[in-house]
């Protein structure tokens, strides 16, 4: 965004500071504004490399606690803390409780009670054949990392991990943790070319600089203050410059414009896409969370504590129990795994139905007449009782009971049970599982809790302040507003004709600005002049 403008003499203060900063920040920053409305097309489609729990489970061995001899309590004692999330699984054909507390994740194997310790490239290479036997003979060993590359920069708990090359002809590699004995991420070379076109430089996330966390956290937020600057100087002069009274005499004839060519394309552009620009830009740096402005949507530890009936129990999670309540959920379907799920004081075994294939969840259905009758692909069974046999989702009355306790000495203002998405309980894909309980307390932060009945667990938290970060944040940047972002394709046409207009006068400017820039350079060679 450059105004090739001649600052005279006579001309106000303001003025100049406004199209100067203008000028020189349209210089510096075409080209990143430029890749944020590519790279932001690009990311609609396509994020970064992932492999999702579903695709995991559904490559992972089939459970078999047939040899386990230690309970879970012996296990935690072992890895030397008290966990927090707790899975029972495989690592080929041994058990094997995967703890996950004290920063990070602990494997210990449910037969002798032993830590597992850390793979060698040939057991890492035997995981993945494992995990994808129809390239059994083509992989072979790549690396041990200890510090992440740019595909597992979110990984930090999981580390070392081994990186085993498929050679397959999407040019697989897998990621395997020292810590879980098991593949954690998957990436092939197309979906590392879309991150790097989308995710990677929307985000800025290049590895030397987003391994500096703080670093590029305040790169970000700086970046994204002087790009609102640039906006707001850019609309400010262009409304300045704009004529309706008395138009423009040019070469190519009159004009509301004072400005011919690229540079007029870029004045009109700016005046309509630069608002969206700025709110993008602002949005975007909203995204970083800067200072701290907001507590985050994640249920508190208190919060917590008050659906699960206090403190994580181990006592019941003995082999026995184990056993008994895997041989319930067989009746159903075969479980890879078992998850530990602490609710109202008891504790339960948790199972996803590996039949229902890669995807995360199954799809939830768009009317609200199917939604009574839609497959469920989950089961829990108790571990305190499980002659009850296995259930697929907590009764309203005990989702409702806990809702006091997770906020003591807060009232409830309502609670109603949603079978639909609201404003901030949604998705796009329809992931996310309905009906939740949406609770709302008269706390001081107006706090709103949303209670998922197939986990026992609190899936969002929302206050005054998060409710605000919404709207700002990821209805600004993905427009994500209820009356456009169900109806799609129309919500792809709006976003994408909007970036084109953020590349339009992106565009538009760089020629001017690379002018101006030569020109300085010359006078610089020359032995200086004004700039």
């Amino acid at each position: 965004m450059v105004i090739p403008e001649v600052v005279s003499a006579k001309t106000t203060r303001w003025p100049r500071l406004l199209i100067y900063t203008h000028r020189w920040l349209g210089i510096a920053g075409s080209a990143l504004f430029l890749s944020w409305f590519v790279s932001g097309i690009v990311l609609m489609y396509a994020g970064m490399p992932a492999l999702s729990n579903g695709e995991r489970l559904t490559r992972s061995p089939q459970l078999d606690l047939s040899t386990a001899r230690v309970d879970i309590s012996q296990a935690a004692v072992r890895a030397g803390f008290m966990p927090r999330r707790i899975v029972v699984g495989m690592h080929q054909t041994r058990p094997v409780y995967r703890l996950a507390g004290g920063g990070g994740w602990a494997t210990v194997y449910a037969d002798t009670g032993e830590m597992a310790a850390a793979l060698s490239p040939e057991s890492a290479v035997g995981v993945v054949r494992t995990f994808m036997p129809e390239h059994a003979q083509t992989m072979t060993y790549d690396v041990r990392l200890t510090e992440p590359d740019q595909w597992t920069l979110q990984s930090g708990t999981f580390f070392p991990l081994h990186r085993v090359r498929v050679n397959d002809g999407r040019k697989t590699m897998v990621y395997v943790s020292d810590r879980t004995l098991e593949p954690v991420m998957v990436t092939t070379a197309r979906s590392r070319r879309l991150a790097y076109a989308g995710a990677v430089l929307h985000w800025l996330y290049f590895t030397p600089l987003r391994s500096q966390t703080v670093l590029w956290s305040n790169l970000v937020i700086w970046v994204s203050i002087l790009g609102c600057v640039l906006c707001l100087s850019g609309l400010c002069w262009g409304l300045w410059r704009l004529s309706f009274a008395a138009v423009y005499r040019l070469r190519t004839g009159t004009s509301y414009s004072p400005y011919a060519g690229f540079m007029r394309w870029h004045h009109y552009g700016g005046l309509f896409f630069g608002v969206f620009s700025f709110t993008w830009v602002f949005s975007g740096g909203l995204s970083m969370d800067p200072w701290d402005w907001h507590s985050g949507t994640s249920q508190t530890p208190l919060q917590r504590d008050g659906v699960m009936g206090g403190s994580p129990r181990l006592g019941p999670l003995q082999v026995r129990q184990l056993q008994a309540g895997l041989s319930i959920l067989a009746d159903e379907f075969e479980p890879k795994e078992l998850e530990v799920v602490w609710f109202s004081d008891e504790v339960y075994l948790w199972a996803r139905d590996p039949r229902f294939g890669p995807d995360e969840s199954i799809q939830l259905p768009r009317t609200l007449a199917s939604l009574s009758t839609q497959v469920e692909d989950q089961r829990l069974v108790s571990i305190d009782h499980p002659e009850r046999g296995t259930f697929t989702r907590f009764e309203a009355r005990e989702i409702e009971r806990v809702a006091q306790a997770a906020m003591p000495g807060s009232g409830i203002v309502d609670a109603q049970w949603l079978r639909a998405y609201d404003a901030y309980y949604y998705d796009g894909d329809r992931r996310l599982r309905l009906p939740v309980l949406r609770v709302r307390y008269d706390d001081p932060e107006e706090t709103w809790l949303y209670f998922d009945p197939y986990r026992g667990v609190i899936a969002r938290k929302e206050d005054r302040l998060t409710r605000l970060n919404r709207w700002l944040y990821h209805g600004l940047h993905s427009l994500d507003f209820p009356f456009l972002y169900y109806r799609r394709p129309l919500w792809d046409i709006v976003v994408i004709l909007l970036s084109l207009g953020g590349i339009l006068v992106s565009v538009t400017s760089v020629p001017q600005g690379w002018r101006r820039l030569r020109r300085h350079a010359v006078r610089l060679a020359n032995g200086g002049g004004r700039s």
